[in-house]
């Protein structure tokens, strides 16, 4: 049994390791809040920016979008990785690199494919395995509309040159704080959705000034930065609830292993005073004797 010294002092770490983890919590806590309320007022423009997209592109020909609107033969392709530059966040990091080893292994064998990391996590993973386009981790230094816009043109302009045949993003989806579902969007070639509904909609709906052509031009674009942007503060309202999740489990574990282990301190503390009492009663027979 560990002397009554080792069981202070793992009470004691195991104290401070709490304390760590509760600070943990609470400043995920403070940080999850802020990003749910960003994602949550960004959605609804990015439903709706979709939604126009379709509906001024569905009654023209798919030509009209040019290169960004070709569908290819799939033979390189890029895959946007976006996860989080720290760890002590459960299991956010590892089913991002698990869906990731799966297309790899999978659906994209064989085929050229390269990586564009939002993140360290995921560059630190695949840098000495795959072929690494770039590294845009510093997005999450100061995360804003105008930098992640950046990565979105560039995509663009190497998909317009023919550098890649498909882009897709993976990432988490917030639901919940408890609660990340891990997707796999096309991010390019755009995909227009011909319907006849939604083209006697769009008629209906809109008064186009100018013309559909010139609007669907500056609307791809714009409509490409915001998805890319969604998911990217989707991921990062996903980071923190996953990291507040972690501590809050964390504490608790701490917790319970902390009483653990003062019942054992004070179990071996009744039995060191047990054998001094012993003792001492021995003693005094002997002399008595």
């Amino acid at each position: 049994m560990p002397n009554l010294k080792d069981i202070r002092t793992r009470i004691t770490s195991v104290g401070s390791t709490m304390q760590i983890t509760s600070a943990m919590k609470l400043v995920s806590a403070a940080k999850l809040k802020r990003a749910t309320d960003s994602i949550v007022q960004l959605r609804p423009y990015a439903d709706k920016l979709r939604e126009l997209l379709q509906n001024v592109s569905s009654t023209l020909e798919a030509e009209v979008g040019g290169a960004l609107t070709e569908q290819r033969e799939v033979n390189k392709v890029l895959l946007v990785v976006i996860n989080s530059n720290r760890g002590l966040c459960g299991g956010y990091n590892s089913s991002i690199i698990k869906r990731v080893n799966a297309l790899l292994a999978g659906e994209l064998a064989g085929k050229h494919v390269e990586l564009l990391t939002i993140g360290k996590k995921a560059n630190d993973t695949y840098s000495k395995t795959q072929t690494i386009y770039k590294n845009a981790s510093s997005i999450w230094d100061n995360l804003n509309f105008a930098d992640v816009a950046e990565v979105a043109e560039d995509l663009v302009a190497k998909f317009e040159a023919g550098d890649f045949d498909q882009i897709r993003i993976i990432y988490n989806q917030f639901q919940n704080a408890a609660v990340q579902i891990v997707q796999d969007e096309q991010f390019l070639p755009v995909v227009i959705e011909k319907s006849t509904e939604t083209a006697n909609q769009a008629e209906l709906d809109y008064i186009f000034n100018p013309s559909k052509e010139e609007i669907l031009k500056d609307l791809i674009p714009q409509t490409l930065k915001t998805q890319l942007f969604k998911a990217v503060l989707d991921a990062n309202a996903s980071e923190h609830g996953a990291r507040m999740t972690a501590m809050h489990k964390a504490t608790d574990n701490a917790s319970e292993l902390q009483k653990g282990l003062k019942i054992q301190y004070n179990k071996a503390r009744q039995a060191a005073i047990t054998n001094e009492i012993l003792e001492i009663v021995g003693g005094a027979e002997a002399l008595n004797a």
